[in-house]
């Protein structure tokens, strides 16, 4: 039951209604109790994150075109050499709030968010960003921001027939050789959650390629924590070290996840 009265001075400072403080043996049977619920939360994600890879893809059959800094790119190109490619919408335009110094305020928050790209690549994935905006705007606009990710200039119709000409969103792609396939879309409520390795890797037809997850026939697998790098050493042959040092962690916790 929720303390009626609060907890003294400090929760007359908050000006809330508090939980009740107890002792630890409570804490811990009430944190045992929701840990419960969570795991079967985590579970009831993963089962989702397998549904989402037997998701069927359509074809992208037009010829999309894209700004970058070293000029005109097609939709292929913007792949970057790599099998799957997530593409977020950002408002950064004339018209948009915060134009032209800033972007959108909550594209900006997303883009913050994003975490270091090297982790994403390593899984053959690509994030870029696509805007409105000429290229000398969005190199302006990175610099001051501290941001990385390659970033385009929309110049046709990608953005409305992708469902993000008037609201941001993230669209998934995985390529075949030079056919190009749409697997997934994420918008409006959930989008805002995306940044993480795990967050972009879930919503992607080939998810995270760990032994673990529950995938179609053939997909890519590795073991699990196995590949996990510093962002600066990908490059470098796997450390046999670390794949024992993880092998054991996973034999010692999986059950317990």
């Amino acid at each position: 039951m929720a303390n009626t009265t609060g907890t003294g001075e400090a929760a007359a400072r908050l000006g809330m209604k508090t939980p009740p403080v107890v002792s630890q043996q409570a804490w811990e049977a009430a944190r045992e109790a929701l840990l419960v619920k969570e795991k079967a939360t985590l579970r009831a994600k993963d089962a989702l994150a397998a549904e989402r890879r037997r998701m069927p893809w359509v074809e992208v059959d037009k010829a999309y075109a894209f700004e970058g800094p070293d000029g005109k790119v097609s939709l292929l190109d913007v792949f970057q050499g790599r099998r799957q490619l997530i593409v977020y919408r950002a408002f950064f335009e004339p018209g948009v709030f915060g134009w032209p110094e800033h972007a959108c305020r909550g594209c900006s928050l997303g883009a913050d968010q994003v975490s270091n790209l090297a982790h994403l690549n390593a899984r053959d994935t690509t994030l870029a960003y696509a805007s409105r905006a000429p290229q000398d705007d969005i190199a302006r606009l990175k610099r001051s921001m501290g941001w990385e990710m390659p970033w385009y200039t929309l110049t046709d119709s990608f953005d409305k027939d992708f469902g993000v000409d008037e609201w941001h969103g993230h669209n998934v792609f995985i390529r075949d050789g030079d056919r190009i396939f749409r697997t997934y879309f994420i918008n409006s409520r959930g989008d805002e959650s995306m940044g993480t390795v795990w967050s972009y890797l879930d919503a992607t037809p080939l998810g995270r390629q760990e032994a673990w997850e529950d995938s179609p026939e053939g997909y890519p697998q590795t073991p699990t924590y196995q590949w996990w790098n510093w962002h600066d050493n990908y490059e470098a042959a796997p450390d046999k070290k670390w794949a024992e040092v993880s092998a054991a962690g996973e034999a010692a916790f999986r059950d317990k996840d």
